[in-house]
């Protein structure tokens, strides 16, 4: 079987490189052909990437909280290079100040993106619900993402309910 191949990168004018290489590390150890652009990388620079790589997603990390700006129209670019229906993922600490999660994923998800993810989310489940979004999870790592969804789903009912208090 085809290993996945990703890239990953930092957008922006964001410098936070260390959680860009433990995703590296993890989607390698994996089993996934990651390609790291490493930090303050373009939209321009991702695209490209994917299109040399045949990408199967792009994986944006931003933690300096920009991401909102960095990313709009990304999908756009991306569907204009002939990247139609590529996976967009986003994560880190993507907008400025605490705001709810859920309200923040909504936005990206309008932006184009399929999953985002809150900041200090687990490479495990990056990488589980990329191989399930992709159609390649094994038995085990389906019976194993049932304990990771049941955790988003409980996650997700605690923020609704505390921001209705």
């Amino acid at each position: 079987m085809e290993k996945i191949k990703i890239v990953i990168g930092v957008i922006g004018a964001d410098v936070h490189a260390v959680g860009n290489r433990i995703l590296e590390y993890a989607f390698s150890s994996a089993g996934f052909d990651v390609t790291n652009l490493g930090v303050m990388v373009s939209q321009e620079e991702f695209i490209a990437a994917a299109i040399e790589t045949d990408a199967d997603a792009i994986l944006v990390s931003s933690l300096y909280g920009h991401g909102e700006l960095d990313v709009r129209g990304l999908r756009d670019k991306c569907d204009e290079a002939g990247l139609e229906g590529i996976l967009l993922y986003i994560g880190g600490n993507i907008v400025v100040g605490k705001q709810l999660f859920i309200e923040v994923e909504k936005r990206f998800k309008k932006l184009g993106f399929d999953r985002v993810f809150p900041p200090g989310t687990p490479p495990e489940v990056d990488i589980y619900f990329l191989k399930k979004d992709l159609g390649t999870l094994t038995d085990s790592e389906r019976e194993a993402g049932r304990e990771i969804e049941q955790h988003i789903i409980n996650t997700e009912e605690d923020h609704a309910s505390s921001s209705s208090d």
